[in-house]
């Protein structure tokens, strides 16, 4: 049985901390899909399709595909905007969400969905810590220094700071 994660996010924009989870789950499994998803309550920066291609490029770039493959696994980048997350889980037959942990309060936040995600579909979430290096940036704060016009080259991939300018 393949060994499948979902790092599901809205990736508005991808940041250092997203890349370093992604990096560290693709060696915990066989493939790793990396999910744009729509989330209802954000008012998206980036359209849809630059989130996907952003986060594609950044992947690329940091050499994670490579380092994927050096453990026999890949990453699939993908979109869903309509219906449950686990629906999507379950199509590809992941047996896992995988989600970054920053804080304490991002546990909090956290631990509802993933209850009501095994209540739903039997779909186990697994909460991995961000590098301490990253803990104190999100997407939200990112997208406040960008609309500032300020340099965000410090927590986004290269492919981000580049697209943001």
């Amino acid at each position: 049985m393949q060994r499948i994660a979902v790092i599901p996010g809205s990736f508005d924009p991808v940041t250092l901390g997203h890349l370093d989870v992604i990096g560290r789950t693709c060696h915990l499994f066989d493939e790793t899909h990396v999910l744009v998803v729509h989330n209802p309550a954000k008012s998206a920066m980036l359209p849809f399709a630059d989130r996907v291609r952003l986060l594609e490029e950044s992947i690329e770039e940091a050499g994670l595909n490579e380092v994927a493959a050096s453990g026999g696994g890949k990453i699939v980048v993908a979109s869903w905007s309509v219906g449950l997350l686990v629906d999507y889980v379950t199509e590809v037959g992941a047996q896992v969400l995988v989600k970054g942990i920053r804080s304490s309060n991002d546990v909090t936040y956290e631990t509802p969905m993933a209850i009501v995600n095994r209540n739903l579909a039997g779909v186990e979430t697994m909460m991995i810590v961000t590098d301490p290096a990253h803990t104190h940036v999100s997407s939200s704060l990112v997208r406040q220094v960008a609309s500032l016009a300020g340099d965000v080259s410090p927590y986004v991939p290269p492919a981000v700071a580049r697209f943001l300018k």
